[in-house]
């Protein structure tokens, strides 16, 4: 439980040992909880069978149903006593089952969920089933595989979440040992920018900017609060472990992952990663448990080891065209540093990030003991030699999703397995050189046969005892994380109180602040005033703020029919870029521009693919193209002749190159519809407004307007806030902005802050840390700190 969860149960007058039943009357199962004097609350479902010991008038949960108080069922023992206790309790099997981690989990898993599954052998829609109800494949793996770690994506409520929570772990414990559920996420609070804020009642959960938003903030405090809030929230859905934060530095502007960083330099990267973990971690006052660990703590999976954002070309690993991380640059330490001074030297009393994911990569050349050029996961130089013990990390070590599954020959297909390096060998061979490499637990992988069919190769190889304990020393790093958190004495939920924490007008209100904070202001022209413009700190002509209530032409933008992340095809679309209606609180919504004072052009980040072509490989080329960053067709006149690394099987390409080759982004259009709404507004101002996943090149559209400012992921109403000049704007870039296509060729792959910055016609650099409020340049301690 979390703290504001928790609170009610401890402060309850109820006697201790006495019984306290809670029942949903929406028809989730009854939930009792027994309280101890100066100890925790226990929870305990009729479902499970699991009842109580009493010793010395403290009350314990007997989850094997011994009727004993082995070490691991007493609360009063540190964490790692305990599970050193369980894990020697364990069998193989069971072993096995806690070293999986689950596919994605929708909940309720219906037909137009992102991932479906099957009730009784119905789909959801036929079943019955309640949203709550745990399908067909989550009984098999609970039961039959002995899983307990789960990854959850989609919710339909807060309060279905706790409800599906409560089964869970109820079934969880019914079974073997009791041991309960790991219950994970993605990160999940992203805003939704078709919703006006509203203070909770139309979001499920408070909304913030992307990573690369929270970067643009520049501010460490501000991204420790989120963490904070963030994680009240993932405990009140049932949510233990957060499979984040990504602090990889985004050193190539091309590599599609980019978002999802702190941007491209290792210390903001450190100190942003430091404060993100230390907010989820930490558990204070009657919540902490021990060590800064407790009931109002989740578990942070920093990722990914030892840094992703260095892909040849910009390509990604997710895909067999992106597999290979190169350094031209020679600098790979570069890399390692937002962890190894970041989320391993934590201000909190947590220590250190709980969890660590290695990225998909192979890390071309960079094993000097051994030689492999395999997977990160699989690279015991990776694992062992550096992570472990040149580092001193004693903490789970998880895979990325589907490294031991087979690669379906597709060169970008996101869902293929993801083998590399090793794809000669078997899934279950695959599984044990993970094994020995020093990894923990494998994500993805809902089966625990082929982790069995791993130990039986240990046993042949080193003997059973040998094999045994490397099987028990995963045990316990996993079990320690649960141990922490107070999940074996209650992981259970009230569901009404979850819908009340998740998305509450206080925690929506600081996820709207660090919206306003996160806008990049990059241009705003000094001109011929409008009717439009409003004076600001004496500069008579600045295009921005504009007044509220003037006439703003807003043209519709144009979606390309493509292909999402998941291979299914998308349809062309043309829509309103905001939503009317919030527009209308702050100004006069017109469809004609010869009436507008001004015009708000929305648009997005130029968008080329993965760097691999089918239409290319099928007329005879490698299928390997530019990955662009401007909006026009562009060809790689400049580049590499041959590749730095490639796979020399005689299926794949071992020169990777695209020297020559053209490519067309699926959003041309957005460039057309910024010159065309140019040369409707005549002298009228332009702004823009820009989305960006990744850095752009601006020079194709940037003096054509009066405006521009550039967002990570906002509510329409932030945005607003900002034109209108309620709020003022603070953001700076958390990477560059390259100059043109030659720049992004000629800089290294592997090396921060290398490129020719675009100069704006104001004589602006978009450099790292650039940005202006409406007075001008910001020049203030985060800039003189990180620059």
């Amino acid at each position: 439980m979390s703290d504001s969860m928790s609170s009610n149960l401890k402060s309850n007058p109820t006697e201790p040992g006495t019984p306290e039943r809670h029942e949903d009357r929406n028809g989730g199962a009854e939930v009792t909880y027994v309280r101890n004097e100066g100890g925790p609350v226990l929870g305990l479902s009729p479902l499970s069978g699991v009842g109580t010991i009493e010793r010395d008038g403290l009350f314990f949960k007997d989850l094997n149903r011994s009727g004993e108080l082995e070490p691991y069922k007493d609360w009063r023992l540190p964490a790692d006593e305990r599970a050193k206790d369980l894990a020697a309790r364990m069998t193989p099997e069971q072993i096995a089952g806690l070293m999986l981690y689950s596919r994605h989990q929708s909940i309720p898993a219906g037909s137009t969920n992102w991932i479906s599954s099957t009730y009784g052998g119905l789909p959801y829609e036929e079943s019955g089933a309640k949203p709550w109800d745990l399908t067909d494949e989550q009984l098999a793996f609970l039961r039959d595989d002995h899983l307990r770690h789960i990854l959850v994506t989609n919710v339909e409520s807060p309060s279905t979440a706790a409800r599906w929570n409560n089964l869970v772990q109820a079934y969880a414990e019914s079974v073997g040992l009791g041991i309960p559920a790991n219950n994970s996420s993605d990160p999940r609070h992203g805003s939704d920018s078709d919703s006006e804020f509203n203070a909770g009642a139309g979001g499920k959960i408070s909304m913030w900017p992307e990573s690369l938003g929270l970067a643009a903030t520049f501010d460490p405090a501000l991204v420790r609060r989120f963490g904070e809030i963030a994680a009240k929230e993932y405990r009140a859905l049932g949510l233990t472990t957060a499979l984040s934060p990504q602090v990889d530095i985004a050193t190539d502007p091309r590599w599609f992952r980019f978002n999802g960083t702190f941007g491209e330099d290792p210390k903001l990267s450190t100190d942003l990663g430091r404060a993100y973990i230390d907010g989820f971690q930490t558990s204070e006052g009657e919540d902490e448990i021990a060590g800064g660990w407790g009931r109002a703590s989740v578990n942070a999976m920093v990722k990914h080891w030892p840094g992703g954002g260095s892909g040849e070309g910009g390509r990604d690993a997710h895909y067999a065209c992106g597999k290979y991380a190169v350094y031209p640059g020679g600098r790979f330490a570069d890399h390692l540093e937002p962890f190894t001074e970041g989320a391993f030297k934590l201000e909190g009393a947590t220590g250190q990030a709980s969890a660590v994911m290695p990225y998909y990569t192979v890390s071309w050349e960079q094993d000097t003991v051994n030689g492999e050029n395999v997977g990160n996961s699989y690279s015991k130089y990776l694992i062992t030699d550096l992570l472990r013990e040149k580092y001193g990390y004693d903490g789970v070590v998880c895979t990325d999703w589907l490294i031991t599954a087979d690669e379906n020959g597709e060169k970008d297909s996101f869902l293929s397995g993801k083998p590399w390096g090793v794809e000669g060998l078997s899934v279950a061979e695959r599984h044990y050189k993970l094994i020995l490499a020093g990894v923990d637990q494998f994500g993805g992988n809902n089966e625990a046969g082929p982790v069995l069919e791993a130990y039986e190769m240990g046993v042949r190889e080193y003997g059973e005892a040998w094999m045994r304990a490397r099987f028990e020393q995963s045990a316990v790093r996993l079990l320690t994380n649960m141990f922490r958190l107070g999940l074996f004495e209650n992981p259970y939920l009230e569901p009404g109180e979850s819908e009340a924490i998740v998305g509450n007008p206080a925690y929506m209100q600081a996820g709207y602040e660090a919206q306003l904070k996160s806008v990049v202001l990059l241009k705003n022209s000094v001109s011929k005033r409008e009717k439009g413009q409003t004076e600001v700190r004496g500069q008579e002509n600045v295009v921005l703020p504009l007044r509220r209530g003037i006439k703003i032409y807003v043209p519709q933008r144009y979606i390309a029919p493509g292909r999402d992340w998941f291979g299914n095809a998308t349809p062309e679309k043309t829509v309103d870029p905001l939503n009317r209606s919030v527009v209308a609180k702050y100004l006069e919504w017109t469809d004609d521009p010869a009436e507008a004072d001004a015009a708000l052009v929305c648009i997005e980040s130029p968008d080329s693919g993965t760097g691999y072509s089918r239409e290319d490989a099928a007329a005879g080329g490698s299928g390997y193209v530019p990955i662009s960053l401007q909006y026009r067709p562009y060809t790689a006149d400049t580049g590499r002749a041959t590749s730095i690394a490639g796979d020399s099987r005689s299926s794949d390409v071992l020169n990777r190159a695209y020297l020559g080759k053209t490519v067309k982004t699926r959003n041309e259009a957005d460039l057309d519809l910024v010159l065309e709404t140019r040369r409707k507004m005549g002298d009228k101002p332009v702004i823009v407004s820009m989305l960006l996943s990744n850095p752009a090149v601006v020079a194709e559209f940037e003096s054509q307007v009066d405006a521009l400012l550039v967002h990570f992921g906002l509510q329409d109403q932030a945005l607003l806030d900002i034109l209108c000049g309620e709020a003022e704007p603070s953001g700076l870039l958390p990477m560059q902005m390259p100059a043109d296509m030659r720049t992004v060729e000629e800089q290294l792959e592997d090396v921060p802050r290398d490129m020719v910055c675009h100069v704006d016609s104001e004589g602006n650099a978009y450099d790292f840390a650039y940005g202006l409020h409406f007075g001008g340049v910001i020049d203030d301690e985060r800039v003189r700190k990180y620059r």
